[in-house]
């Protein structure tokens, strides 16, 4: 264990001097392991960290995340290098979207304004209206025509949740996250028997049948504020557990159980490509200025539009 510990001393002292030398920024997802959010320089949801990216004077931007988190951030910052620890760190809900069926999708139904979660690839974001996170979806959403017809894609449970809120019919993709599709409802209930005190956060990716047993429906970072100001002591979070680091961080004094997935035998509910990115993949790629994320320049000025559009109603 104290090899271990000198180790991952040694790797920060690594990275920070790196992160100098590069003029670089670390960014991290709240998904991510405990010491990468430790060692970056900021962390947050998709929507705070493509703000972050759109704003800053760095020379290289090391997202450690997934791949299209990536692809934002080059989208976003044409100019700077865009880093990614490891590049199999892809996402389920964005490989259940392929680019070429979603066209498709699209033009079976014309007249309709194509609204798309973050978690796609630069392809679908090329394509879609306005791009949306699980923090600003329903905000944007209700600034449009009530009207309005729209598709959403990819993730279904995301869309239904919206059309359960705002009474709208919008057409959507059947597209789901490994993580948040597959926790186990039964064992919550279980739980919650075990810690009748506790408050349900649930996450808009998962599952109906959870969002309505919830105390709080939100993203990443209103289940956070959510538990920082409200009075319970315990919580059990129906999210990636990775957000219980920063939980913990925010709100020492209380207790935040991890939901477990249906065929989990721990309890736990981990997003493996969040988990590829490790000190070591960090440190090496601010060392040696690789893996990059290139997007061909045509398909980011279209992607660009949607994102923009995003930011600008957010």
């Amino acid at each position: 264990m104290e090899a271990g510990n000198e180790r991952a001393k040694l790797l920060r002292a690594e990275i920070e001097q790196l992160k100098k030398d590069k003029n670089a920024v670390v960014m991290a997802h709240y998904y991510t392991r405990p010491e990468i959010q430790e060692v970056a320089d900021f962390i947050g949801d998709s929507l705070a960290l493509a703000r972050i990216a759109a704003d800053t004077d760095a020379d290289v931007i090391v997202l450690c995340g997934v791949h299209f988190m990536g692809e934002t951030a080059k989208i976003l910052c044409p100019d700077k290098k865009v880093l990614v620890p490891d590049p199999n760190a892809g996402c389920s809900l964005a490989d259940s979207c392929d680019a070429a069926e979603f066209e498709k999708f699209i033009r079976e139904h014309p007249g309709h304004t194509v609204i798309s979660y973050v978690n796609t690839t630069a392809a679908v974001k090329a394509v879609t209206d306005i791009v949306v996170t699980s923090g600003n979806a329903r905000k944007i959403i209700d600034s449009l025509p009530a009207d309005e017809k729209i598709i959403f894609g990819p993730d279904h449970n995301l869309g239904e949740y919206i059309n359960a809120e705002t009474g709208r019919q919008m057409l959507l993709w059947p597209g789901a996250c490994h993580v948040h599709d597959r926790f186990s409802i039964e064992k919550i209930l279980e739980m919650k028997k075990e810690h009748p005190g506790a408050k349900v956060l649930v996450h808009p990716e998962s599952k109906r049948h959870l969002q309505i047993i919830a105390d709080k429906v939100g993203s990443t970072a209103a289940l956070l504020e959510y538990a920082a100001n409200d009075d319970a002591r315990e919580f059990i979070v129906v999210t990636e557990s990775g957000i219980l680091f920063e939980m913990q961080r925010r709100c020492p004094e209380k207790t935040f159980l991890p939901a477990p997935a249906e065929d989990a035998e721990c309890q736990c509910n981990e997003c493996d490509y969040m988990k590829l990115n490790t000190l070591e993949k960090l440190r090496d790629a601010l060392r040696d200025g690789e893996p990059e994320i290139h997007v061909d320049p045509e398909l980011a000025e279209k992607a660009l539009r949607p994102i923009r559009r995003m930011l600008e109603l957010s």
